[in-house]
């Protein structure tokens, strides 16, 4: 006899069963990531012990027993019956010296109105819904610095003869390349061959301007030498004649205004800085604090990612002698300890210069610093160029693109993606580093605050940690948001395709 068996298919969806007890929720993830084995469970129950110890007497030095307002240091001496605590009213009485240093008091309103300019250059740049980018880095990048200079120091520059001869040099080789890169320009022109070959004395002229000494000549606002005359005169005609020879080419004869842009442009800032706009002039040995921090670091950041990016691709190029130099550039560079060079920028180059030559302390300071910065940057520019599969580099080959085409719109896009996080961490270092300048006399924000450890009327015992737990959040501050935006950065251009 067969058994006769029913079957029964549900017509309706089973909903699912729920999870195991003690399997879900806030107090199951901490069992499972925290107390998971004896082990696990004993170290947390220590961390938890001591992070509590810590912020109770964190929390007791820095709030309760704290001393917030006051004019000198009885405020912050121990009271009968409680310890001292933070002395706080030490930061408030020498907040404006640790942000301006001795800059002079009626004059920083300069500093002011110049991080307002900073802030609102950099705020537009870093929120991608902002329109007008390319003007924005624009003044941020070509117009920001000359202002910073001439509202920190108070313009009117005496530049010489080879100051003026460099900048006029500079804008004729700047007109000459722009117009090379029209289409339809043609090296072979006779007025081209002239251009170059008048751009060539102009820097011979200029070269030796810096080297023979001659009567002045004056030419419009300036003393120049002959030789600074004959630079000068040479690079107005190397811009004639390229402005010439692009109105000749009937393909290049509507680009001339956008050739003679950049002329204008350094023309411009010529003026501005020999100008006299009526400011106090401030040496450069009164900045201190907050404002030579960020004098410095953004210098720094600044100059250093160009210059690595152009040391990256001279260590990966084909010719000989431009990888050598770059390879020898930075394994110098890196093989010398930055407070080293300080030193040497600050005490031995003065020996090797003329009589009668001298920089500023802080200008050689600054170009210290870019360059030990640069040699850092090249190496991690240089990860990320060989990161790039050759892939990328064939098919820019197969398009028929220059060199400069391809790194500009295909390798370099993608090398400098892979590798913010190392860039954003050379700037950070960098950052961090602008502390070693006190050792060569300046005074930044940390050594702005170690000197008010001096003052008398100040002298307690806890005053020293409450000026370095200040100058160290100051620090953190600026070093976690560069390290947050590194991140929205990273996030923001991973275009990457994943399964």
């Amino acid at each position: 006899m067969e058994e006769q068996v029913a079957r029964f298919v549900s017509t309706e969806p089973k909903l699912p069963l729920p999870p195991p007890a003690g399997e879900t929720g806030p107090i199951a993830r901490i069992r499972k990531n925290l107390f998971a084995t004896p082990v696990d469970a004993l170290l947390t129950i220590l961390a938890a012990a001591l992070i509590v110890y810590v912020v109770y007497h964190l929390f007791e030095w820095g709030i309760v027993n704290a001393a917030f307002t006051g004019s000198d240091r009885s405020v912050c001496l121990p009271a009968e019956g409680r310890e001292a605590g933070a002395c706080w009213a030490f930061i408030g009485a020498k907040f404006e010296l640790f942000m301006y240093g001795i800059y002079p008091e009626a004059e920083r309103w300069r500093a002011d109105l110049l991080i307002i300019l900073l802030v609102a250059l950099v705020v537009p740049i870093a929120i991608p819904s902002v329109p007008f980018k390319r003007l924005n880095a624009i003044l941020l990048l070509a117009v920001f610095p000359f202002v910073a200079l001439v509202l920190l120091t108070g313009g009117d520059f005496n530049l010489g003869a080879s100051g003026a001869a460099f900048f006029m040099l500079l804008a004729a080789a700047v007109t000459l390349y722009v117009a090379s890169g029209k289409i339809g320009f043609r090296w072979e022109a006779p007025l081209v061959r002239l251009a170059l070959g008048l751009l060539a004395v102009s820097f011979v002229a200029f070269v030796a301007s810096l080297v023979v000494k001659t009567d002045d000549v004056r030419f419009l606002d300036f003393e120049l030498t002959v030789a600074g005359l004959v630079s000068v005169g040479a690079a107005i005609f190397v811009v004639v004649l390229t402005a010439i020879s692009t109105l000749a080419t009937p393909e290049t004869r509507g680009t001339v205004l956008s050739v003679l842009t950049p002329f204008v442009a350094i023309v411009a800032v010529l003026a501005f800085l020999t100008s006299d706009l009526g400011l106090t002039p401030v040496a450069t040995n009164s900045w201190g604090g907050l404002l030579l921090t960020l004098v410095v670091a953004i210098s720094g950041i600044v100059a250093s990612l160009p210059l690595g990016i152009l040391l990256a691709l001279g260590r990966r190029s084909k010719m000989p002698i431009v990888k050598m130099f770059s390879v020898i550039f930075i394994e110098f560079w890196r093989g010398i300890p930055l407070i080293t060079v300080l030193f040497m920028a600050n005490f031995m180059l003065p020996l090797f210069l003329p009589p009668g030559v001298s920089f500023d302390q802080l200008l050689r300071v600054l170009v210290g610093v870019a360059l030990f910065s640069a040699a850092y940057m090249a190496e991690v520019i240089r990860g990320g160029l060989q990161a790039i599969p050759k892939g990328q580099y064939e098919g820019a080959d197969a398009m028929a693109l220059t060199y400069w085409q391809k790194m500009r719109m295909i390798i370099l896009p993608q090398a400098l993606k892979l590798v913010i996080p190392g860039i954003v961490n050379t700037f950070i270092g960098l950052f961090k580093d602008t502390s070693l300048v006190a050792a060569v006399g300046l005074a930044d924000l940390l050594g702005q605050v170690r000197r008010g450890f001096s003052d008398q009327n100040w002298a307690t015992e806890n005053t020293p940690a409450t000026g370095l737990v200040f100058a160290a959040f100051v620090f953190w501050l600026f070093c976690f948001s560069m390290s947050r935006y590194s991140v929205y950065m990273e996030r923001r251009l991973d275009t990457g395709h994943k399964r």
